[in-house]
C-alpha cells in the first residue's frame, strides 16, 4: 500500500467507499460486475437510475414538460440572480488573492513534479472542452442582441422595465452601444466563468494529486467532513456532480445539435426541426462513443488539436476579410471596455437592468457552475506539475483572452455588416442562424459554413466525450480506469437526455435543467472553495 504523509490522512488507511480501493492513484483496482459495470458504488446506482427516469419521464410527459420548465427556469434566474452573481464574485477574488499570496507557490503533485503536458496541448484541451459548442453558438449572438438592446435603450410597461439591455443601454449611440454590448459579452465568457472552472479544477488537482485520495469531488470536502466524507454526505457530493454534469453538458449538446441543423440548412438545405436536431445528436453520440472507448491521449487530446486547428483557420479566415483594422483595434477597445464596466456588471445589488442579470449573467453562471465539475476534472487531470499560481494565471487570463479575441472577430464583423454595410441579415435570422447569416456576408461563405458545421460537430463530440470520462470517474468512486462499458453508458445517457430537453421544450428546457442542477451546485462549490483554501495551507511551499 502507498504510504501517505499528509496529515489529512492517516497511514494505511483504507478508503471505505470501496475496500479493494486503496489512498492514493499508483492502487486502484476496479471491480467488475454484471453487464461489465462497476455497481457495487452507490454513486454510480442512484445517479443512474436518477437519470433514467428523468429521461422517461420526459418522453412519456412532453406536452406538459415544456411549460413546467419553462416556470423552473424563470423562477431560478429571476429570484436567484443576486446569489449566483455574488458567488460568482468570489471566485474570482479568491483566485486572485491565491496568485499574490505564498499559497500560490504550492506545486501540484507535490515540489518535484512535472508537468505532463506541453503548454500548447494543455490550452488546446482545456479550451476546447471548457466553450467550444457555446462560442460557436453565441460568438455572433450574443454581441449583436446586446448591441441591439443597447442602441435602442431601455423598453418599459406600466412602469416595469422588460428589456435585456445591459446597465440601460446607450439610448441611439451606435459607439457607445457596441462597446457596452462587447464589454458585456466578454462578462459571460472571461475572469468569471474562468474562475469557476479554476477553482473546481484547484481543488480536485490538490487532493488526488498531492493528498493521495481519489480523483473525485467528495475527496474535496477531506477538510471539512472527513472520514464521512466516505459515507452517505460524500455520496450525495458526487451525485449532485453528476447530475450538475450531465445536465450543464445536455445544454451545451442541444445548442450544438440546433446550430448545427441550422448549418445543414444553410449550406445544404436539409429541413429544420426536431427530427434533424436529434438525428444530428443520436449521430455525434456515436462518434463520440468511439472517441471515449480510445482514452484521453487517443480520442479526447487528438480531437482537441483538431479543432483548434479548425478554430484557428475559421478566425483567421473572418479577421483576414473581415473589417480587419477594427477587429484588431476592436479587440484592445473591447478588453478596456470589459474592464471598464466590469464592477457594473459585476454588481448583483440594485440592479435596474434585471432583464439582463436575469435572462443572461444568472443563466451563465449556472450554467458554468454545472460545468464545473466536468471542466474542473478535466482541467485537473492535464495539470499535474504546475503551480498554483502558474495554474490560475494560466486558467483564467490564456482563455479569457482567447474568448475575448473570439467574440470581437465575430461579434465586432456583425456589427460592422449591420451598421456600416447596412447588412441585416444575420439580426434577422433565428439565433442558431446567426453566425451563418454573418459568413453568408463574407466570401467563399459555403466553404467557411462547411467548416463551422464541422467545428460545431468536434466541439460536440469533444465535450461529449471528455464529459463521458468525467462523470464516469465520478461515479466509480474516482477510478480513472473503469470498465469501458460504464463509459458507454454514460456517452449514450448523455445523449438520451439532450433528445429529450429537445422534445421537451427546447432551448428553455435546456436552460432550465442546467440552472436547476446549477443552484446546489453552487452551495457545494462554495463550500469546496474553504476546504480547498485548508488544503493548501498545509502543504509544502
Amino acid at each position: 500500500m502507498k504510504e501517505n504523509k499528509d496529515p489529512m490522512i492517516p497511514d494505511g488507511e483504507v478508503n471505505p467507499i470501496d475496500t479493494d480501493y486503496q489512498v492514493g492513484q499508483d492502487n486502484i483496482v476496479v471491480n467488475v460486475g454484471p453487464f461489465g459495470l462497476d455497481i457495487h458504488n452507490r454513486v454510480f446506482a442512484v445517479s443512474g437510475l436518477m437519470v433514467i427516469a428523468f429521461v422517461a419521464l420526459t418522453l412519456m410527459f412532453q406536452t406538459e414538460a415544456e411549460p413546467f420548465f419553462g416556470d423552473i427556469r424563470n423562477w431560478l434566474t429571476g429570484n436567484l440572480d443576486g446569489f449566483f452573481m455574488t458567488a460568482a464574485n468570489i471566485f474570482v477574488i479568491l483566485c486572485l488573492v491565491l496568485v499574490i499570496s505564498p499559497l500560490g507557490r504550492v506545486r501540484l503533485g507535490g515540489t518535484e513534479a512535472k508537468p505532463d503536458y506541453s503548454y500548447a496541448g494543455w490550452f488546446s484541451m482545456l479550451f476546447a472542452a471548457g466553450m467550444g459548442i457555446g462560442l460557436m453558438y453565441y460568438g455572433v449572438s450574443e454581441p449583436l442582441g446586446h448591441f441591439g438592446t443597447a442602441f435602442a435603450g431601455p423598453v418599459f410597461e406600466n412602469g416595469v422595465r422588460i428589456d435585456y439591455a445591459p446597465l440601460g443601454g446607450a439610448l441611439g449611440d451606435a459607439a457607445g452601444a457596441e462597446s457596452l454590448a462587447m464589454a458585456a459579452s466578454i462578462y459571460h465568457w472571461a475572469l468569471h466563468p474562468w474562475a469557476i472552472y479554476a477553482i473546481m479544477a484547484l481543488g480536485l488537482a490538490l487532493f488526488s494529486f498531492n493528498k493521495g485520495l481519489p480523483l473525485t469531488i467528495r475527496s474535496v470536502f477531506y477538510p471539512i467532513l472527513g472520514e464521512r466524507v466516505w459515507g452517505w454526505p460524500g455520496h450525495i457530493i458526487d451525485i449532485l456532480a453528476i447530475l450538475a454534469t450531465l445536465f450543464g453538458l445536455a445544454t451545451s449538446l442541444g445548442l450544438g445539435a440546433s446550430q448545427a441543423a441550422a448549418g445543414l440548412n444553410s449550406v445544404f438545405g436539409i429541413p429544420l426541426g426536431e427530427t434533424t436536431e436529434i438525428l444530428l445528436v443520436v449521430g455525434i453520440t456515436s462518434l463520440a462513443l468511439f472517441s471515449v472507448v480510445a482514452g484521453l491521449d487517443a480520442g479526447v487530446k487528438k480531437l482537441s488539436q483538431i479543432n483548434m486547428v479548425l478554430a484557428v483557420l475559421l478566425v483567421f479566415f473572418v479577421l483576414v476579410v473581415g473589417p480587419t483594422i477594427a477587429i484588431f483595434t476592436g479587440f484592445f477597445d473591447n478588453v478596456v471596455s470589459y474592464i471598464r464596466y466590469l464592477p457594473e456588471l459585476a454588481n448583483p445589488v440594485g440592479r435596474e437592468d434585471t432583464g439582463f442579470a436575469t435572462g443572461w449573467t444568472a443563466f451563465y453562471w449556472a450554467w458554468w457552475i454545472s460545468w464545473s465539475p466536468f471542466v474542473g476534472m478535466f482541467i485537473a487531470r492535464v495539470s499535474r506539475g504546475r503551480t498554483v499560481r502558474e495554474f490560475i494565471i494560466s486558467v483564467l487570463l490564456i482563455p479569457s483572452l482567447a474568448c475575448a479575441f473570439w467574440m470581437t472577430v465575430f461579434g465586432s464583423t456583425a456589427i460592422k455588416q449591420v451598421v456600416v454595410d447596412g447588412y441585416e441579415t444575420a439580426v434577422n435570422a433565428d439565433l442558431p442562424l446567426q453566425l451563418f447569416a454573418v459568413l453568408e456576408g463574407l466570401p467563399l461563405a459555403n466553404i467557411t459554413s462547411f467548416i463551422a458545421i464541422i467545428l460545431v460537430v468536434v466541439f460536440f463530440v469533444t465535450s461529449s466525450d471528455s464529459g463521458s470520462l468525467v462523470i464516469d470517474v465520478i461515479s466509480a468512486g474516482g477510478k480513472v480506469e473503469s470498465p469501458t462499458p460504464q463509459r458507454v453508458f454514460w456517452c449514450a445517457f448523455e445523449g438520451l437526455v439532450a433528445i429529450s430537453l429537445i422534445l421537451g421544450g427546447g432551448l428553455i428546457a435546456l436552460q432550465a435543467m442546467a440552472v436547476s442542477t446549477g443552484f446546489p451546485f453552487t452551495i457545494v462549490l462554495l463550500i469546496a472553495a474553504f476546504s480547498m483554501v485548508k488544503g493548501l495551507m498545509s502543504e509544502p511551499r
